[in-house]
């Protein structure tokens, strides 16, 4: 949807909460980050649908000794290394087809894509976890995957697979960048949290907000790009115009901005935060003591869908265990294992969430969104102006 922004009138209809405030483990909420700070420019290829066979598979080539096979997994630096029940996972995977998974953490998002790139066809490793839809073009046009359409593919919902038509990468999970509010804090102030984007300029949260650069941050560029969807390419400028005259603080990274900041989790002196609707269950998940309500609360009008991929690297020397390795990512025993370890969502429509999720998380019926050939044909635009803007 477009609109041009007016300002608002009123409060935020949200009702107030009143709860205790717990700390919660630093790694939980960063693991949350899942897509990283770092950014780049790029975005997703236009939506469609185009059937294709998946291509020969050529002779093994693998680099591990005596023929035995293996298989590197690049992935970005919030991917667990050891001791999760993700890499059990891995591990029995290793134990049903003989294939071992070495893994190779390449750095935030952007410099995973960076390398890649600059790699493509002779790459560090063979299947690559983590491109989300916003980087997902850029690696398409430089031409990193080798196409493949998991033999398993049925499990996962036609509106994660459209982004990737031709099977150049395969949606192994989802999430969602949302504005996020300190419960206590208002509730101590017998204020209402806000309930809308244009909620977010009125004075009554007046330096109350703080958000992430969208150069330097993917959570921050999410957020952008969902004030330009609600206020349009022509209308989105007045809004942060609005938000910096109403006193929006901006910080480099997520990891500055929620635990620096955010006056729940960093003892900052900012109730409201770009983060991510699954933030309450890891608040909840990880709380010392244990507690049973969330301590922040959700503005689901602000939500944009970050999907996430991964795919069968150009050029590796082990093609069949890549694709085994991708049909493996998708399949319930592993995707099952996604949700408390890098608190994302399934791509696979039949695994069960943990109650965690259910109790706690939101996903928003209709999260935000903008076709991406307008994110292709305008992103750097749009963070130079957001950056003159704002930083000027």
């Amino acid at each position: 949807m477009s609109k041009q922004f007016s300002p608002p009138t009123g409060r935020g209809l949200a009702g107030k909460h009143g709860v205790a405030v717990a700390a919660a483990a630093a790694l939980a909420l960063t693991v949350a980050a899942c897509s990283s700070d770092s950014n780049d420019d790029s975005s997703t290829e236009p939506a469609g649908t185009v059937a294709i066979a998946n291509p020969p598979v050529p002779p093994t080539a693998s680099s591990s000794p005596e023929g035995e096979r293996s298989v590197t997994l690049v992935a970005y630096d919030s991917f667990p290394e050891s001791d999760t029940s993700l890499n059990d996972a891995l591990n029995q995977f290793t134990d049903e087809t003989g294939i071992d998974v070495n893994l190779l953490i390449a750095g935030d998002t952007g410099t995973m894509l960076a390398k890649a790139s600059l790699t493509a066809g002779n790459p560090e490793g063979d299947v690559m976890w983590g491109i989300d839809n916003t980087f997902l073009s850029r690696a398409i046009n430089d031409d990193i995957f080798e196409a493949y359409v998991a033999s398993n593919a049925d499990v996962l919902p036609d509106e994660l697979t459209v982004l990737a038509p031709n099977g150049e990468a395969t949606p192994v999970d989802f999430g969602d960048v949302c504005v996020n509010y300190d419960i206590a804090w208002f509730g101590d102030r017998e204020l209402a949290p806000p309930n809308t984007m244009q909620d977010l300029t009125d004075p009554a949260y007046k330096d109350q907000f703080v958000v992430q650069n969208p150069a330097t941050s993917s959570p921050g560029l999410a957020f952008l790009l969902a004030t330009i969807d609600e206020f349009g390419a022509d209308g989105w400028q007045d809004y942060w115009t609005a938000l910096k005259d109403n006193g929006v603080e901006v910080v480099d990274s997520w990891t500055q901005a929620y635990y620096e900041r955010f006056s729940w989790a960093g003892g900052g002196p900012k109730p409201l935060v770009v983060s991510y609707g699954s933030s309450p269950p890891a608040e909840v998940v990880f709380a010392d003591p244990p507690r049973e309500d969330a301590p922040t609360g959700v503005v689901a009008t602000t939500c944009f869908r970050q999907v996430e991929f991964a795919g069968v690297l150009r050029g590796t020397a082990a093609p069949a265990e890549a694709r085994e390795l991708i049909d493996f990512l998708i399949d319930n025993q592993f995707q099952s294992e996604l949700a408390l370890n890098l608190f994302v969502y399934p791509a696979n429509v039949n695994t069960e969430l943990p109650q965690e999720f259910l109790d706690f998380a939101v996903v928003p019926a209709e999260p935000r969104t903008l076709d991406p050939a307008l994110i292709e044909s305008n992103r750097s635009a749009w963070i130079d102006e957001w950056t003159e803007l704002v930083l000027g």
